[in-house]
Protein backbone atom coordinates (compact mmCIF):
# COMPACT_ATOMS: atom_id res chain seq x y z
CA UNK A 1 0.00 0.00 0.00
CA UNK A 2 0.84 3.49 -0.98
CA UNK A 3 1.75 6.09 1.99
CA UNK A 4 -0.84 8.88 2.16
CA UNK A 5 0.50 12.18 0.35
CA UNK A 6 1.81 14.45 3.14
CA UNK A 7 1.00 17.51 1.04
CA UNK A 8 -1.71 19.85 1.62
CA UNK A 9 -3.98 19.75 -1.04
CA UNK A 10 -6.14 22.85 -2.95
CA UNK A 11 -8.82 23.29 0.72
CA UNK A 12 -5.97 22.78 2.79
CA UNK A 13 -4.05 25.91 0.55
CA UNK A 14 -6.44 27.93 0.42
CA UNK A 15 -7.76 27.89 4.66
CA UNK A 16 -3.94 28.15 5.37
CA UNK A 17 -4.06 31.53 3.21
CA UNK A 18 -6.94 32.57 5.09
CA UNK A 19 -5.68 31.87 8.18
CA UNK A 20 -2.75 33.75 7.37
CA UNK A 21 -4.85 36.69 6.30
CA UNK A 22 -6.74 36.93 9.36
CA UNK A 23 -3.43 36.83 11.59
CA UNK A 24 -2.52 39.55 9.79
CA UNK A 25 -5.17 41.60 9.77
CA UNK A 26 -5.68 40.63 13.85
CA UNK A 27 -1.97 41.75 14.15
CA UNK A 28 -2.15 45.30 12.42
CA UNK A 29 -5.68 46.38 14.71
CA UNK A 30 -3.28 45.22 17.79
CA UNK A 31 -0.80 47.23 16.93
CA UNK A 32 -3.18 50.39 16.08
CA UNK A 33 -4.20 49.95 19.54
CA UNK A 34 -1.45 50.68 20.79
CA UNK A 35 -0.72 53.43 18.99
CA UNK A 36 1.62 52.45 16.50
CA UNK A 37 0.51 54.08 12.53
CA UNK A 38 0.77 51.89 10.65
CA UNK A 39 1.12 52.54 6.75
CA UNK A 40 -0.72 50.73 4.03
CA UNK A 41 1.21 49.80 1.00
CA UNK A 42 0.72 51.34 -2.09
CA UNK A 43 -0.24 48.72 -4.69
CA UNK A 44 -2.06 49.24 -7.96
CA UNK A 45 -5.44 49.06 -8.33
CA UNK A 46 -7.17 45.70 -8.78
CA UNK A 47 -10.28 46.64 -10.72
CA UNK A 48 -11.66 46.36 -14.03
CA UNK A 49 -11.50 49.25 -16.37
CA UNK A 50 -13.39 51.90 -15.50
CA UNK A 51 -13.86 53.63 -18.88
CA UNK A 52 -17.67 53.03 -20.05
CA UNK A 53 -17.19 54.62 -23.42
CA UNK A 54 -14.67 55.24 -26.31
CA UNK A 55 -15.23 58.99 -25.73
CA UNK A 56 -14.10 58.34 -21.70
CA UNK A 57 -11.24 56.62 -22.41
CA UNK A 58 -10.05 58.80 -25.16
CA UNK A 59 -10.39 62.01 -22.65
CA UNK A 60 -8.45 60.11 -20.15
CA UNK A 61 -5.91 58.92 -22.96
CA UNK A 62 -5.34 62.85 -23.49
CA UNK A 63 -5.35 63.59 -20.15
CA UNK A 64 -2.72 61.56 -19.10
CA UNK A 65 -0.54 62.67 -22.08
CA UNK A 66 -1.22 66.42 -20.88
CA UNK A 67 -0.49 66.10 -17.55
CA UNK A 68 2.69 63.59 -18.58
CA UNK A 69 4.01 66.52 -21.07
CA UNK A 70 3.28 69.67 -19.23
CA UNK A 71 6.50 68.84 -16.65
CA UNK A 72 8.77 68.46 -19.81
CA UNK A 73 6.94 71.43 -21.60
CA UNK A 74 6.86 73.38 -18.68
CA UNK A 75 10.74 73.61 -18.75
CA UNK A 76 11.20 73.38 -22.50
CA UNK A 77 12.37 77.13 -22.66
CA UNK A 78 15.35 76.37 -20.06
CA UNK A 79 15.82 73.02 -21.90
CA UNK A 80 16.65 74.99 -25.38
CA UNK A 81 18.21 78.12 -23.97
CA UNK A 82 20.53 75.75 -21.94
CA UNK A 83 21.29 72.77 -25.17
CA UNK A 84 21.67 75.32 -27.42
CA UNK A 85 25.32 76.74 -25.83
CA UNK A 86 26.35 73.58 -26.50
CA UNK A 87 28.73 73.97 -29.44
CA UNK A 88 28.18 72.18 -32.80
CA UNK A 89 31.16 70.65 -34.01
CA UNK A 90 29.12 69.66 -37.18
CA UNK A 91 29.50 71.09 -40.74
CA UNK A 92 26.18 73.60 -41.60
CA UNK A 93 26.26 72.74 -44.95
CA UNK A 94 25.60 69.40 -44.35
CA UNK A 95 23.47 69.45 -40.87
CA UNK A 96 19.83 68.40 -42.01
CA UNK A 97 19.14 68.31 -37.56
CA UNK A 98 19.49 71.12 -35.52
CA UNK A 99 21.52 70.08 -31.97
CA UNK A 100 18.77 70.60 -29.57
CA UNK A 101 16.40 68.88 -31.56
CA UNK A 102 18.66 65.73 -31.72
CA UNK A 103 19.15 66.45 -27.78
CA UNK A 104 15.30 66.49 -27.54
CA UNK A 105 14.33 63.16 -29.52
CA UNK A 106 17.54 61.60 -27.00
CA UNK A 107 15.70 62.81 -23.90
CA UNK A 108 12.18 61.56 -25.12
CA UNK A 109 13.91 58.18 -26.07
CA UNK A 110 14.23 57.91 -22.39
CA UNK A 111 11.56 59.38 -21.28
CA UNK A 112 9.20 57.17 -23.25
CA UNK A 113 10.87 54.37 -22.37
CA UNK A 114 12.15 52.80 -26.13
CA UNK A 115 14.09 49.79 -25.14
CA UNK A 116 17.14 50.21 -27.94
CA UNK A 117 18.06 52.45 -30.73
CA UNK A 118 16.59 50.30 -33.29
CA UNK A 119 13.13 50.38 -31.53
CA UNK A 120 13.39 54.00 -30.73
CA UNK A 121 13.84 54.63 -34.47
CA UNK A 122 11.41 51.97 -35.53
CA UNK A 123 8.44 53.35 -33.29
CA UNK A 124 9.44 57.13 -33.26
CA UNK A 125 9.36 57.28 -37.05
CA UNK A 126 5.67 56.06 -37.19
CA UNK A 127 3.89 59.25 -38.83
CA UNK A 128 1.22 59.04 -36.50
CA UNK A 129 3.70 59.24 -33.59
CA UNK A 130 5.79 61.69 -34.92
CA UNK A 131 2.98 64.19 -35.81
CA UNK A 132 1.89 64.35 -32.55
CA UNK A 133 5.27 64.70 -31.30
CA UNK A 134 5.63 67.79 -33.04
CA UNK A 135 1.71 68.97 -32.49
CA UNK A 136 3.65 69.05 -28.53
CA UNK A 137 6.91 69.98 -29.58
CA UNK A 138 6.78 72.61 -32.55
CA UNK A 139 10.39 72.65 -32.48
CA UNK A 140 10.26 69.28 -34.26
CA UNK A 141 10.80 68.72 -37.99
CA UNK A 142 11.57 66.10 -39.82
CA UNK A 143 12.31 62.44 -37.47
CA UNK A 144 15.89 62.02 -37.31
CA UNK A 145 17.65 58.32 -37.44
CA UNK A 146 18.79 57.25 -33.89
CA UNK A 147 22.60 56.77 -35.71
CA UNK A 148 21.94 60.58 -36.50
CA UNK A 149 21.92 61.40 -32.52
CA UNK A 150 24.87 58.99 -32.30
CA UNK A 151 27.30 60.39 -34.55
CA UNK A 152 26.03 64.04 -32.87
CA UNK A 153 27.13 62.45 -29.19
CA UNK A 154 30.56 61.34 -30.50
CA UNK A 155 31.81 64.66 -31.14
CA UNK A 156 30.08 67.24 -28.46
CA UNK A 157 31.24 67.25 -24.44
CA UNK A 158 28.56 65.60 -23.50
CA UNK A 159 29.06 66.54 -19.98
CA UNK A 160 27.35 69.89 -21.35
CA UNK A 161 24.00 67.60 -21.01
CA UNK A 162 24.37 66.76 -17.82
CA UNK A 163 25.03 70.66 -17.19
CA UNK A 164 21.60 70.94 -18.76
CA UNK A 165 20.06 68.61 -16.03
CA UNK A 166 22.24 70.78 -13.21
CA UNK A 167 20.46 73.90 -14.21
CA UNK A 168 16.98 72.22 -14.53
CA UNK A 169 17.19 70.91 -11.11
CA UNK A 170 18.85 74.43 -9.76
CA UNK A 171 15.72 76.18 -11.06
CA UNK A 172 13.29 74.11 -8.88
CA UNK A 173 15.42 74.51 -6.10
CA UNK A 174 15.29 77.93 -6.44
CA UNK A 175 11.56 77.94 -6.86
CA UNK A 176 11.57 75.84 -3.55
CA UNK A 177 9.93 73.35 -4.73
CA UNK A 178 11.54 70.69 -2.39
CA UNK A 179 11.09 73.10 0.45
CA UNK A 180 8.97 70.36 2.54
CA UNK A 181 11.58 67.64 1.79
CA UNK A 182 14.69 69.14 3.71
CA UNK A 183 16.26 67.82 6.71
CA UNK A 184 17.65 69.95 8.90
CA UNK A 185 17.22 72.89 6.39
CA UNK A 186 19.64 70.99 4.51
CA UNK A 187 19.20 69.27 0.77
CA UNK A 188 19.62 65.52 1.53
CA UNK A 189 22.13 64.31 -1.31
CA UNK A 190 23.00 60.27 -1.38
CA UNK A 191 25.86 58.82 -2.95
CA UNK A 192 26.53 55.30 -4.25
CA UNK A 193 28.11 53.66 -6.81
CA UNK A 194 26.42 50.93 -9.38
CA UNK A 195 28.36 48.89 -12.13
CA UNK A 196 26.70 49.81 -15.40
CA UNK A 197 27.85 46.95 -17.74
CA UNK A 198 30.47 44.44 -17.34
CA UNK A 199 32.03 42.95 -20.79
CA UNK A 200 34.98 40.02 -21.39
CA UNK A 201 36.68 42.04 -24.12
CA UNK A 202 38.50 45.42 -23.84
CA UNK A 203 36.36 47.81 -25.68
CA UNK A 204 38.17 51.36 -24.43
CA UNK A 205 40.92 51.75 -22.66
CA UNK A 206 38.85 53.87 -19.53
CA UNK A 207 37.52 50.39 -18.61
CA UNK A 208 37.94 49.31 -15.49
CA UNK A 209 39.57 45.89 -15.12
CA UNK A 210 39.06 42.79 -12.23
CA UNK A 211 39.56 38.81 -12.71
CA UNK A 212 36.64 36.89 -12.16
CA UNK A 213 36.47 33.44 -11.25
CA UNK A 214 39.79 30.95 -9.66
CA UNK A 215 42.77 28.55 -10.53
CA UNK A 216 42.16 27.71 -14.47
CA UNK A 217 39.35 29.40 -15.11
CA UNK A 218 40.12 32.29 -14.08
CA UNK A 219 40.02 35.26 -16.31
CA UNK A 220 40.04 39.12 -16.97
CA UNK A 221 36.35 41.46 -16.83
CA UNK A 222 36.48 44.46 -18.30
CA UNK A 223 33.15 46.77 -17.25
CA UNK A 224 32.25 50.60 -16.48
CA UNK A 225 31.56 51.51 -12.75
CA UNK A 226 29.36 54.85 -11.94
CA UNK A 227 29.60 56.70 -8.63
CA UNK A 228 25.64 58.33 -8.61
CA UNK A 229 24.14 61.41 -6.72
CA UNK A 230 21.25 61.79 -5.90
CA UNK A 231 18.35 64.16 -3.98
CA UNK A 232 17.21 61.27 -1.76
CA UNK A 233 13.72 63.12 -0.26
CA UNK A 234 11.59 61.42 2.42
CA UNK A 235 9.24 59.28 1.20
CA UNK A 236 10.87 58.09 -2.02
CA UNK A 237 11.36 60.39 -3.88
CA UNK A 238 14.65 60.27 -6.01
CA UNK A 239 15.74 62.38 -8.36
CA UNK A 240 19.06 61.91 -9.68
CA UNK A 241 21.33 64.58 -9.68
CA UNK A 242 25.18 64.12 -11.26
CA UNK A 243 27.71 61.12 -12.21
CA UNK A 244 30.64 60.70 -12.10
CA UNK A 245 32.48 57.59 -14.28
CA UNK A 246 35.28 55.85 -12.76
CA UNK A 247 38.15 55.08 -15.52
CA UNK A 248 41.03 53.06 -15.48
CA UNK A 249 44.16 55.03 -14.15
CA UNK A 250 47.42 53.90 -13.89
CA UNK A 251 50.89 55.99 -14.16
CA UNK A 252 53.31 53.04 -14.49
CA UNK A 253 54.85 52.49 -11.53
CA UNK A 254 54.33 49.43 -8.84
CA UNK A 255 51.81 50.64 -6.61
CA UNK A 256 49.53 51.95 -9.44
CA UNK A 257 45.59 51.46 -8.95
CA UNK A 258 43.30 52.01 -10.88
CA UNK A 259 40.27 54.13 -9.78
CA UNK A 260 38.18 53.43 -7.19
CA UNK A 261 34.82 54.51 -5.45
CA UNK A 262 36.19 56.66 -3.02
CA UNK A 263 38.94 58.36 -5.51
CA UNK A 264 35.84 59.44 -7.33
CA UNK A 265 33.65 60.96 -3.73
CA UNK A 266 35.97 63.52 -3.59
CA UNK A 267 35.86 64.48 -7.65
CA UNK A 268 31.91 64.21 -7.31
CA UNK A 269 32.20 66.22 -4.39
CA UNK A 270 34.03 69.29 -5.52
CA UNK A 271 32.08 68.92 -8.47
CA UNK A 272 28.64 69.49 -6.76
CA UNK A 273 30.19 72.56 -4.79
CA UNK A 274 31.53 74.11 -8.06
CA UNK A 275 27.44 73.70 -9.27
CA UNK A 276 25.87 74.48 -5.62
CA UNK A 277 28.42 76.42 -3.98
CA UNK A 278 25.72 78.35 -1.35
CA UNK A 279 22.89 75.21 -1.26
CA UNK A 280 23.28 73.47 2.44
CA UNK A 281 23.71 70.02 2.06
CA UNK A 282 23.45 67.01 4.52
CA UNK A 283 25.22 63.86 2.93
CA UNK A 284 23.88 60.47 2.89
CA UNK A 285 26.43 57.61 2.32
CA UNK A 286 27.12 53.74 3.20
CA UNK A 287 29.46 51.82 5.17
CA UNK A 288 32.19 52.32 2.71
CA UNK A 289 32.85 56.38 3.33
CA UNK A 290 33.52 56.52 7.10
CA UNK A 291 36.92 57.67 7.10
CA UNK A 292 38.69 60.73 8.08
CA UNK A 293 39.14 62.30 3.81
CA UNK A 294 35.41 62.14 3.77
CA UNK A 295 34.80 63.78 6.96
CA UNK A 296 36.87 66.80 6.23
CA UNK A 297 35.78 67.25 2.63
CA UNK A 298 32.34 67.65 4.22
CA UNK A 299 33.69 69.91 7.14
CA UNK A 300 35.34 71.81 4.42
CA UNK A 301 32.67 72.20 2.08
CA UNK A 302 30.01 72.98 5.16
CA UNK A 303 28.07 69.85 4.46
CA UNK A 304 26.48 68.05 7.19
CA UNK A 305 26.36 64.39 7.10
CA UNK A 306 25.53 61.14 8.23
CA UNK A 307 27.53 57.70 7.43
CA UNK A 308 26.55 54.02 8.42
CA UNK A 309 29.08 52.73 10.62
CA UNK A 310 29.93 49.02 10.18
CA UNK A 311 31.23 46.87 12.75
CA UNK A 312 34.52 46.75 11.97
CA UNK A 313 34.85 49.92 10.96
CA UNK A 314 37.08 52.98 13.16
CA UNK A 315 37.15 50.41 15.94
CA UNK A 316 38.42 53.21 18.54
CA UNK A 317 35.43 54.92 17.42
CA UNK A 318 32.94 52.15 18.45
CA UNK A 319 34.95 52.16 22.28
CA UNK A 320 34.54 55.56 23.05
CA UNK A 321 30.80 55.63 21.97
CA UNK A 322 30.46 51.99 24.09
CA UNK A 323 32.28 54.10 27.02
CA UNK A 324 30.57 57.57 26.40
CA UNK A 325 26.66 56.01 26.41
CA UNK A 326 27.37 54.34 29.71
CA UNK A 327 28.33 57.19 31.54
CA UNK A 328 25.70 59.79 29.89
CA UNK A 329 22.46 57.21 30.59
CA UNK A 330 20.54 60.17 30.30
CA UNK A 331 21.24 60.05 26.28
CA UNK A 332 18.14 57.58 25.51
CA UNK A 333 14.82 57.95 23.80
CA UNK A 334 12.63 55.48 22.90
CA UNK A 335 9.57 56.30 20.82
CA UNK A 336 7.13 54.51 17.68
CA UNK A 337 8.14 54.88 14.17
CA UNK A 338 5.50 52.92 11.76
CA UNK A 339 4.98 49.69 12.67
CA UNK A 340 8.37 49.91 14.85
CA UNK A 341 9.35 50.24 18.62
CA UNK A 342 13.18 52.10 18.18
CA UNK A 343 15.41 52.93 21.18
CA UNK A 344 18.38 55.40 20.11
CA UNK A 345 21.28 55.99 22.12
CA UNK A 346 23.96 58.29 21.56
CA UNK A 347 27.23 60.01 22.18
CA UNK A 348 28.41 63.22 21.10
CA UNK A 349 31.85 65.05 20.77
CA UNK A 350 33.68 61.75 19.95
CA UNK A 351 37.53 62.71 18.87
CA UNK A 352 38.74 60.85 15.87
CA UNK A 353 42.47 60.71 14.74
CA UNK A 354 43.41 60.36 11.27
CA UNK A 355 46.23 60.94 8.74
CA UNK A 356 50.08 60.56 9.24
CA UNK A 357 50.57 59.45 12.63
CA UNK A 358 46.94 60.73 13.88
CA UNK A 359 48.27 63.98 13.56
CA UNK A 360 44.43 65.29 12.13
CA UNK A 361 41.62 64.48 14.16
CA UNK A 362 37.95 65.04 13.23
CA UNK A 363 34.82 65.78 16.18
CA UNK A 364 32.10 63.48 15.38
CA UNK A 365 28.66 62.29 17.00
CA UNK A 366 27.45 58.63 16.81
CA UNK A 367 24.37 57.10 17.28
CA UNK A 368 22.67 53.79 18.00
CA UNK A 369 19.41 52.75 16.85
CA UNK A 370 17.69 49.16 17.88
CA UNK A 371 13.94 48.68 16.73
CA UNK A 372 11.95 45.62 16.93
CA UNK A 373 8.78 44.79 15.25
CA UNK A 374 6.46 42.06 15.00
CA UNK A 375 4.84 40.12 11.82
CA UNK A 376 3.41 36.49 10.76
CA UNK A 377 5.76 34.83 9.79
CA UNK A 378 6.33 33.59 6.29
CA UNK A 379 4.20 30.64 5.12
CA UNK A 380 2.20 30.27 8.85
CA UNK A 381 0.03 32.20 10.84
CA UNK A 382 2.79 32.70 13.93
CA UNK A 383 3.73 36.05 15.20
CA UNK A 384 7.47 36.61 15.00
CA UNK A 385 9.53 39.19 16.77
CA UNK A 386 11.96 40.92 14.56
CA UNK A 387 15.07 43.41 15.33
CA UNK A 388 17.76 45.33 13.46
CA UNK A 389 20.14 47.59 14.71
CA UNK A 390 21.38 50.64 12.89
CA UNK A 391 24.30 52.70 13.48
CA UNK A 392 25.38 56.32 12.34
CA UNK A 393 27.89 58.85 12.41
CA UNK A 394 26.64 62.23 12.39
CA UNK A 395 28.48 65.61 11.71
CA UNK A 396 26.00 67.55 14.19
CA UNK A 397 25.65 66.98 18.08
CA UNK A 398 22.49 64.92 18.49
CA UNK A 399 19.30 65.15 21.00
CA UNK A 400 16.13 63.49 21.26
CA UNK A 401 14.53 66.54 19.26
CA UNK A 402 16.61 65.95 16.25
CA UNK A 403 16.68 61.61 15.77
CA UNK A 404 14.08 61.06 14.08
CA UNK A 405 14.57 63.78 11.14
CA UNK A 406 18.47 63.04 11.05
CA UNK A 407 18.28 59.44 11.36
CA UNK A 408 14.85 58.61 10.11
CA UNK A 409 13.99 60.87 7.72
CA UNK A 410 17.62 61.44 6.12
CA UNK A 411 19.75 58.91 6.89
CA UNK A 412 17.14 56.03 6.44
CA UNK A 413 15.98 57.24 2.90
CA UNK A 414 19.42 56.25 1.68
CA UNK A 415 17.94 53.29 0.12
CA UNK A 416 15.92 55.49 -2.28
CA UNK A 417 19.29 55.93 -4.73
CA UNK A 418 19.36 52.26 -4.38
CA UNK A 419 15.92 52.21 -5.18
CA UNK A 420 16.34 53.80 -8.28
CA UNK A 421 19.37 52.08 -9.91
CA UNK A 422 17.11 49.03 -9.66
CA UNK A 423 14.43 51.32 -11.44
CA UNK A 424 16.83 52.26 -14.03
CA UNK A 425 18.51 48.77 -14.59
CA UNK A 426 14.79 46.91 -14.73
CA UNK A 427 11.76 49.53 -15.02
CA UNK A 428 12.52 50.61 -18.41
CA UNK A 429 15.11 52.97 -18.48
CA UNK A 430 18.06 50.23 -19.64
CA UNK A 431 20.75 51.25 -17.95
CA UNK A 432 22.57 48.24 -18.29
CA UNK A 433 22.19 48.84 -22.25
CA UNK A 434 25.40 49.43 -23.90
CA UNK A 435 23.77 51.96 -26.68
CA UNK A 436 27.62 52.57 -28.04
CA UNK A 437 30.85 50.80 -27.91
CA UNK A 438 32.46 54.39 -27.74
CA UNK A 439 32.99 55.77 -24.46
CA UNK A 440 31.51 59.33 -24.86
CA UNK A 441 28.41 58.51 -26.86
CA UNK A 442 27.72 55.78 -23.60
CA UNK A 443 28.03 59.06 -21.47
CA UNK A 444 25.67 60.52 -23.83
CA UNK A 445 23.21 58.06 -23.57
CA UNK A 446 23.87 57.75 -19.65
CA UNK A 447 23.56 61.91 -19.26
CA UNK A 448 20.25 61.36 -21.23
CA UNK A 449 19.06 58.78 -19.45
CA UNK A 450 19.28 60.77 -16.28
CA UNK A 451 17.21 63.07 -17.69
CA UNK A 452 14.46 61.41 -18.23
CA UNK A 453 14.42 59.91 -15.24
CA UNK A 454 14.31 62.98 -14.03
CA UNK A 455 11.25 64.02 -15.54
CA UNK A 456 9.68 61.07 -15.08
CA UNK A 457 10.18 61.01 -11.40
CA UNK A 458 8.62 64.75 -11.55
CA UNK A 459 5.66 64.11 -13.28
CA UNK A 460 5.29 60.70 -10.74
CA UNK A 461 5.46 63.50 -7.74
CA UNK A 462 3.21 65.74 -9.11
CA UNK A 463 -0.51 66.32 -7.84
CA UNK A 464 -2.65 66.24 -10.98
CA UNK A 465 -0.97 62.63 -11.66
CA UNK A 466 -1.61 60.57 -8.21
CA UNK A 467 -4.96 59.33 -9.22
CA UNK A 468 -3.57 57.86 -12.58
CA UNK A 469 -0.51 56.61 -11.38
CA UNK A 470 -2.41 54.69 -8.37
CA UNK A 471 -4.34 52.67 -10.94
CA UNK A 472 -1.70 52.33 -13.16
CA UNK A 473 1.75 52.45 -11.87
CA UNK A 474 4.43 54.88 -13.26
CA UNK A 475 5.54 52.01 -15.57
CA UNK A 476 1.55 51.47 -16.76
CA UNK A 477 1.29 55.36 -17.34
CA UNK A 478 4.19 55.88 -19.53
CA UNK A 479 3.11 52.78 -21.51
CA UNK A 480 -0.74 54.76 -21.47
CA UNK A 481 1.06 57.85 -22.67
CA UNK A 482 3.14 56.26 -25.19
CA UNK A 483 0.47 53.87 -26.83
CA UNK A 484 -1.69 57.27 -27.26
CA UNK A 485 1.14 59.47 -28.39
CA UNK A 486 1.33 56.60 -31.03
CA UNK A 487 -2.40 55.98 -32.19
CA UNK A 488 -5.03 58.53 -33.32
CA UNK A 489 -6.34 58.88 -30.07
CA UNK A 490 -4.48 62.10 -29.35
CA UNK A 491 -6.71 65.49 -29.66
CA UNK A 492 -4.34 67.96 -31.20
CA UNK A 493 -6.14 71.04 -31.13
CA UNK A 494 -7.16 70.42 -27.38
CA UNK A 495 -3.73 69.90 -26.10
CA UNK A 496 -2.21 72.50 -27.76
CA UNK A 497 -4.92 75.07 -26.04
CA UNK A 498 -4.04 73.38 -22.77
CA UNK A 499 -0.84 73.66 -22.99
CA UNK A 500 -0.37 77.20 -23.77
CA UNK A 501 -2.49 77.65 -20.17
CA UNK A 502 0.17 78.67 -17.43
CA UNK A 503 1.60 75.43 -15.52
CA UNK A 504 2.57 75.35 -12.03
CA UNK A 505 3.76 72.42 -11.08
CA UNK A 506 2.87 71.36 -7.34
CA UNK A 507 4.06 67.91 -5.50
CA UNK A 508 2.47 65.61 -3.12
Amino acid sequence: MSKPGRRPNREEIKAQRKARKRAQKALREELKGKGFKISSHSTISNHKCEFRSVEEEGAARNEAVLEQLKVFRSKLPVLLRRLSKIPDPRNPKKTKHKLTVLLIYGILVFVLQMSSSREATREMSRPMFWENLKSVFPGLEEVPHHDTLKRLLEQIDVGEIESTQIELIREWIRKKKFRRYLIDGCYPVAMDGTQKLARDRLWDEQCLERTVGSGETSKSQYYVYVLQANLAFQGGMSIPLMSEFLTYTQDGSINSKQDCELKAFHRLAARIKEAFPALRIIVLLDGLYPNGPVMERCRKYKWQYMIVLQDKSLSTVHGEFDAISELEPKNRYTGLWGDRRQTFRWANHIEYCFGPNGKKTAIIHVVECMETWREIEKGGTRVVSKSARHLWISSEPLNKWNLHERCNLGARFRWTIETGFLVEKHHGYQYEHCFSYDWNVMKGYHYLMQLGHMFNTMARYSERLAKIIKDTGIRGLIRFVRETIASPWLDRAWLKEQLASPFQLRLV
